[in-house]
């Protein structure tokens, strides 16, 4: 059974249990998360298991490569002394150890290709794992926005608010009505530099007019006036 079919049915077990006492979504979501990472701590001790189990079947493989080695010296040893028995029994132990080779590779080849697989079960799990957390954030975003929200509508009455905003145009009106009093007291009240402005501005706006009438009229611009001039005896025309 693969990792991620025995996490399914430990989840939908414990899924279905909570259902059944009516659980709110954020528990089984946490429940979900927790099952996640118990599993990717299982996974993750048996990679480590199966990292260790390799690098020990790679030492003795190492250590019977030196034995055949040794064993092959030997019994070119007993050929050249004339010791043919004692090079068979060489060569037997030569073989017992290439067999011996041969079964550690076998098995180091199935650690490695478990491996591989338990691999891509760790980074599948993982991201699962990153996905369900993201998703229990959002949730508990929402569950908290709705509580919220739930606890503003229960302290407020639309009823209420209605009646608050027209009382506050009631206050908005009488401020309107203040000011424009208050505008009509000043009316009588100018400044005497007000006065002295407005005579300025109407004797421009007259100046302005007569040049139009001028213009319209055909009549020839008035001579500019005499400037007075101070000698120095006196004043002079």
């Amino acid at each position: 059974m693969g990792v991620f079919s025995r996490l399914s049915d430990i989840i939908n077990s414990n899924i279905n249990a909570m259902l059944d006492k009516a659980e709110d979504p954020e528990k089984i979501a946490r429940l979900i998360i927790q099952e996640m990472e118990d599993c990717l701590v299982e996974v993750r001790s048996a990679a480590a298991r199966s990292m260790a189990d390799k690098k020990e079947y790679e030492r003795d493989i190492s250590q019977l490569e030196q034995t055949r080695l040794d064993w092959t010296a030997k019994a070119e040893l007993a050929v050249e002394k004339g010791r043919e028995d004692l090079a068979r029994g060489a060569l037997s132990a030569k073989q017992r150890a290439e067999r011996e080779i041969d079964g550690r590779r076998q098995a180091l080849k199935a650690i490695e290709e478990v491996s591989i697989r338990r691999q891509e079960d760790l980074e599948k799990l993982q991201a699962k794992l990153d996905e369900a957390k993201t998703k229990h954030r959002a949730l508990v975003v929402r569950r908290e926005a709705a509580e919220q929200r739930i606890a503003m509508r229960s302290r407020i009455e639309v009823n209420k608010v209605d009646e608050a905003m027209r009382r506050y145009g009631q206050i908005e009106r009488k401020v309107d009505e203040m000011e424009a009093y208050a505008d009509l007291i000043n009316v009588g009240d100018r400044s005497l530099e007000a006065q002295f402005q407005e005579l300025a501005a109407e004797e421009s706006i007259e100046k302005e007019l007569a040049e139009i009438k001028r213009r319209r009229s055909g009549a020839p611009s008035p001579a500019p006036a005499p400037v007075r001039r101070k000698t120095a005896e006196g004043e002079g025309a």
